[in-house]
């Protein structure tokens, strides 16, 4: 499950490295890709609930789940509920102090708005080193070294996605994620953090891991909010090792 920006294209760097080890369903969350918004209230609650529907809808019962930012969020919120199997859940939102939430909510506002004011030449910023990493410091630990291929699907979607206000809304308006006591979740719990991430920072992790006290946490040491940009193989590995 993906966060805010591209639906399931923001796994376009690994994906492909995924599926030659497991059949991947990667989903388009409402509002997001090619999924309607949903036709009520947008929150992380209800976004949880569309999956969990789709999940029993196809039969997937007892699926491994991964998930990113927002997504890394929804597949906690779906193992509290005893919703899947394993779970691994890479710099997950939902444990922020009150004044980190704060300082989330006024410096990606106006990221976002940046983006949807630059979207008509943003692939010609990201095909430039020096403009890529202006606009991508928040977002990644080395943003020079990315690719425009592999950023520019995010930065669209923050730009374009229907759901993507109401989305950052729940985020940063609705209740902290909620933890499960030990052995209550379906799997096995992995949360992975980058160690320079200055969108969820780092000691959330610490919170993360002591409302999931079932889970293990792994470091991304170079790596930004995004580890399928910064840590690509890492990530790849973290997810395979972590579910089965």
């Amino acid at each position: 499950m993906h966060g805010l920006g591209a639906g399931w294209h923001s796994w376009d760097p690994i994906i492909d490295a995924l599926a030659e080890h497991r059949e991947i369903i990667a989903v388009d969350l409402p509002g997001f890709g090619q999924t309607p918004p949903l036709p009520g209230e947008v929150s992380i609650a209800t976004l949880a609930d569309s999956v969990a529907q789709f999940i029993g809808e196809q039969g997937l019962d007892g699926v491994a789940t991964a998930g990113q930012s927002m997504g890394g969020r929804i597949v906690l919120e779906l193992a509290r509920r005893g919703v899947g199997g394993d779970t691994v859940a890479l710099d997950p939102g939902g444990f922020w102090s009150d004044r980190e939430l704060a300082v989330f909510g006024y410096t990606l506002r106006p990221s976002i708005a940046l983006v949807r004011a630059l979207r008509g030449v943003l692939p010609t910023l990201l095909g430039n080193r020096v403009s890529r990493t202006a606009l991508l410091a928040q977002f990644s630990a080395h943003p020079w070294s990315l690719t425009q291929q592999t950023v520019l699907p995010d930065l669209l979607g923050l730009a374009d996605a229907p759901a993507t206000d109401a989305a950052l809304d729940a985020l940063t308006k609705g209740p902290k994620q909620q933890g499960a006591s030990l052995g209550k979740v379906p799997g096995r719990v992995t949360i992975g953090w980058g160690r320079r991430d200055l969108v969820t920072v780092p000691r959330q992790a610490h919170r993360a891991v002591a409302a999931f006290p079932d889970a293990t946490l792994h470091w991304f040491p170079r790596c930004g909010h995004f580890p399928q940009w910064d840590a690509p193989h890492e990530a790849v590995e973290l997810i395979l090792t972590g579910t089965h």
